[in-house]
């Protein structure tokens, strides 16, 4: 269990107001101590201004930021334009945390590895893969072990493997008692990876109403539709043209498709079903 909730950062009635826009009109958050934070909204919202805020990288037009928790930052687009490797860039942003380099070394070469890192640590960011750019900007902002964790879309452009690895790192993060906030287009991914969720929109955060998330399933084959309306974690079956349309929950996803397969069916689509932004 994760110690109890401590309070690590508190926006109070923010708002920041740009020449043309204003994507803040006073919202309300507190971040605790172990706890994983995801909030969603259509583009242009305000996610990424309000995560820039949080990490204290810019200040608000209006109300404050309180709180100033050692932090780690990977905006929605890591800076891959860069002419040093990943080793090298690793190294200096250890250095301007105040790890020693023998630390520096072994914490980057651990969440390198871990995040499934390829194209060669040496090799130009400029030069990497949008995925393992993210992947590196991951890997700087976990190297010091901060107490929050400031997250922009981190799963976008990332691998199979490496989001699995990412969901694990949040957990875990929530396990040991720091936090975790985060921003995802995808409603149902990020309630699955928060124990919170809310949404961005006029400006301001509401709470999103706890559902567990649900998946799609379309199958071919001899299993009759009523045989999967009567299966425990199947909330909808509709029948189509070129098959049978299961909407599953997100927990029973696998279960349903080893029993699928075992059955002889064949797997069609698998798809999150997404709530409107």
């Amino acid at each position: 269990m994760h110690p109890p909730e401590v309070e690590l950062l508190r926006l109070a009635q923010v708002s920041k107001r740009y020449r043309s826009a204003r994507p803040l009109r006073g919202a309300d958050l507190v971040i605790g101590t172990g706890e994983a934070v995801g909030v969603v909204g259509a583009n242009g919202s305000g996610k990424s201004t309000l995560l820039r805020l949080a990490a204290r990288l810019s200040r608000p037009s209006g109300g404050a930021v309180r709180g100033d928790p050692t932090t780690g930052y990977v905006p929605d687009r890591f800076p891959a334009q860069q002419r040093m490797g990943a080793r090298e860039y690793l190294r200096h942003a250890g250095r301007m945390r105040g790890l020693p380099a023998a630390e520096t070394e072994q914490r980057a070469a651990h969440w390198l590895d871990r995040f499934w890192f390829a194209g060669g640590v040496d090799t130009p960011m400029r030069r990497l893969s949008k995925g393992n750019a993210q992947k590196v900007g991951l890997a700087q902002a976990l190297l010091a072990d901060p107490e929050l964790l400031v997250l922009d879309e981190p799963w976008s452009g990332l691998d199979g493997p490496a989001r699995d690895v990412l969901a694990e790192v949040v957990a875990e993060r929530v396990e040991e008692g720091a936090a975790v906030l985060f921003t995802e287009h995808q409603a149902g991914y990020a309630r699955t990876a928060a124990t919170r969720s809310l949404r961005l929109a006029d400006g301001v955060l509401t709470e999103v109403a706890e559902r567990p998330p649900e998946v799609r399933i379309v199958l071919d084959g001899p299993v009759p539709p009523e045989r999967w309306a009567q299966r425990e974690g199947v909330r909808r079956v509709r029948p189509e043209p070129d098959g049978t349309e299961l909407v599953v929950e997100v927990a029973q996803r696998e279960p349903v498709l080893a029993e699928a397969i075992d059955a002889g069916c064949a797997v069609l689509a698998v798809q999150e079903v997404e709530e409107p932004a």
